[in-house]
């Protein structure tokens, strides 16, 4: 039965290997439920999906206080280092219906790290990615999410600066999605400041969106 005093929204990450996908879902969950390493390969191969506990009074509506619950999907790194294109499509698409299927998804967040350009020829793999998955209507439900984000703090840069300064890639990929972007910082703050922080962003996108999913 739906509990009328949380609401549980649905997301997915998506993003090239190394991009930090599962470290970026582990901090919205609030836990460490996805397996994140530095290696010289791609390190996640399928599918995960984890659920945070509820964040109690996160959020008002209706004028009635309600609890947040984050269920967030992991998914492969692509390009991948040992799946081929269909291969990580296929997992990926399986796992958007088994998990979301009749729910729906969100937000699908593309994870960039802040600290490295986005080129066209690295940026065009993932976001085909996200659009065949997600079809016509994906520029309307996907976000950018920047790991490492505290790269931009170090070289004394605003985040305004900071997308200022971005690649014409990047800049043109941030406008055609309504210039949806959150910044993860891995340091300064507590992890739950961190967490609180991208998670209120994100519901601005969401809300904007009128709580509307995209079923699959």
């Amino acid at each position: 039965m739906t509990d009328p005093n949380k609401m549980i929204i649905n997301l997915a990450l998506f993003g090239m290997t190394q991009s930090g996908k599962s470290s970026a879902g582990n901090i919205l969950l609030g836990s460490f439920d996805f397996h994140s390493s530095f290696a010289p390969c791609s390190v996640t191969k399928d599918c995960c999906l984890g659920r945070s506990c509820p964040l109690h009074s996160f959020m008002r509506q209706a004028g009635q206080e309600k609890a947040l619950q984050v269920q967030v999907l992991d998914t492969p790194g692509y390009p991948h280092s040992s799946l081929s294109k269909e291969q990580v499509k296929q997992e990926v698409k399986e796992a958007l219906v088994h998990h979301f299927g009749q729910d729906g998804l969100h937000l699908a967040l593309l994870v960039q790290r802040a600290d490295m350009p986005l080129c066209e020829q690295e940026a065009s793999s993932p976001i085909q990615m996200i659009q065949e998955l997600l079809g016509h209507a994906w520029k309307n439900y996907t976000a950018i999410l920047f790991t490492h984000a505290e790269k931009i703090e170090e070289a004394g840069l605003s985040e305004e600066e900071y997308l200022h300064e971005a690649s014409e890639t990047l800049l043109a990929l941030l406008n055609s999605i309504h210039r949806r972007c959150v910044f993860q910082y891995k340091k300064g703050n507590s992890l739950k400041e961190q967490r609180i922080t991208v998670l209120e962003r994100i519901m601005e996108f969401i809300k904007e969106n009128c709580y509307q999913v995209i079923t699959f």
